[in-house]
């Protein structure tokens, strides 16, 4: 167990190893340090790459003087967080294989790789940066369900005279002399526009939207390799009561208002990831879980709860199957792992939801299924997001722009890809 109260987590943690539990204060700190680099550069426009205009190099200089204000150790971590694996970065710090584990999984949620897999680190850190209520690298539940956050900006733009249009699926962007005139919806109806911004994935914006013919063809390139596939299955599972775990028995338990791992070894989770590779559901998935209602009991009736589960590994592309077919089977399958931990699961079950990759990309319009728009690689990261030359949230179509998550800085309920291509917009 571990959360905001720090001798809560020292104790949890010393029941392992003593060190640990010492070290890792040091650790949070560190990792703080660095978050706090990075999260200034959430807020900014990337620039060019490689640079084109003398303003390009002054850009570089300004996030070089930034680094500069970083101590050795700090810059030699910040090189470690972009490269190392999650594993290798952890090992340095601790010696217990529980507290490894615990924070290894945050390396791997919606990420094409293992704990051992380089570049993992950075997305380990990328998932501790904000906070809720003032406490850093926290996650919140949001009243009524995540939608509310989706309501909450709709009434809002509302309230500033937007008309928002609900039910109107776009055909594709209606392009003028290579300039973005406005859209076209499936019912034929055109809407016109000085501007548009997509807020799709890169895929289904360029190739979907907007059509190869109207594109250069390095472009096109670039984006047809753009690696967007992903590896997260979510389950939703309505109950009649409560997991009840072997190892903290009874219910409700502060257990229940944390989330969850089922995920006993950093092996563990690498022999997971070793069958995604090869195109195969992982036999022994990790299960991130929490239960909303235990914050928010208004999501299902009295007495009643929802459980959210967040799985890797589910690669998008099967070797031998079709989501369609493994759907159901490999959703038992989970339920299987859970009541190794949870034996009274099956009981409580009253309706389940399962969306794989493919669900995900049917349902949402999400290319591969992939959450983050986009694979979270140093490679498709900040001046490569999602391709060098075009990471400034515009486009080769004059008026069209990017403003989701595949742009910089990537996914996450946080809004800065939208907010940055708002201020590029409104520069014209």
């Amino acid at each position: 167990m571990m959360g905001p109260d720090k001798e809560m987590t020292h104790r949890e943690i010393a029941k392992f190893s003593k060190r640990d539990a010492e070290t890792f204060p040091k650790y949070e700190a560190h990792l703080e340090q660095l978050a706090r680099f990075v999260e200034s550069l959430l807020l900014t426009t990337p620039p060019d790459f490689p640079p084109s205009r003398p303003g390009d190099l002054l850009e570089y200089l300004k996030i070089a003087a930034r680094v500069r204000k970083l101590s050795r150790r700090e810059t030699v971590g910040l090189v470690k967080i972009f490269t190392q694996s999650a594993a290798d970065l952890l090992d340095e710090w601790f010696e217990s294989p529980e507290l490894k584990v615990t924070l290894a999984t945050d390396g791997v949620i919606g990420a094409n790789g293992g704990p051992r897999s380089a570049g993992t680190a950075y997305i380990l850190m990328h998932h501790v940066m904000g906070g809720v209520g003032g406490k850093r690298g926290l996650w919140g539940f949001v009243r009524g369900g995540m939608g509310a956050v989706s309501e909450a900006i709709a009434s809002a733009a509302r309230h500033a005279g937007v008309e928002i249009r609900i039910d109107a699926e776009v055909d594709h962007v209606r392009i003028s002399n290579g300039e973005a005139t406005g859209v076209v919806l499936k019912n034929g109806d055109e809407i016109g526009a000085k501007m548009v911004a997509s807020n799709l994935d890169p895929k289904r914006t360029f190739l979907s939207m907007v059509g190869e013919k109207q594109l250069d063809a390095e472009f096109v390139d670039g984006i047809r390799k753009f690696r967007i596939e992903g590896t997260s299955l979510k389950m939703n599972l309505a109950l009649s009561g409560l997991p009840d775990f072997r190892a903290l028995p009874g219910t409700p338990g502060p257990q229940h208002r944390a989330t969850m791992h089922l995920c006993p070894s950093i092996d563990y989770v690498e022999r997971a990831w070793d069958d995604a590779k090869y195109g195969r559901p992982s036999d022994k998935p990790l299960l991130e879980m929490t239960v909303p209602t235990m914050y928010d009991p208004s999501l299902a009736p009295q007495g009643r709860h929802i459980m959210g589960i967040f799985l890797q590994y589910a690669p998008y592309t099967l070797r031998d199957a079709t989501w369609d077919e493994l759907r159901e089977p490999f959703a038992d399958r989970v339920i299987d792992v859970i009541a190794e931990y949870a034996p009274n699961i099956r009981s409580i079950i009253e309706e389940r939801q399962t969306l794989t990759p493919l669900d995900l990309e049917r349902r949402f319009g999400i290319t591969g299924g992939n959450i983050f728009h986009g694979e979270m690689s140093l490679d498709q990261m900040f001046v490569m997001r999602p391709l060098a030359g075009w990471a400034r949230y515009r486009t080769p179509i004059r008026g069209l722009f990017l403003c989701g998550s595949g742009a910089h800085p990537g996914g996450g309920v946080m809004g800065a890809p939208g907010y940055n291509a708002a201020r590029e917009m409104l520069k014209g």
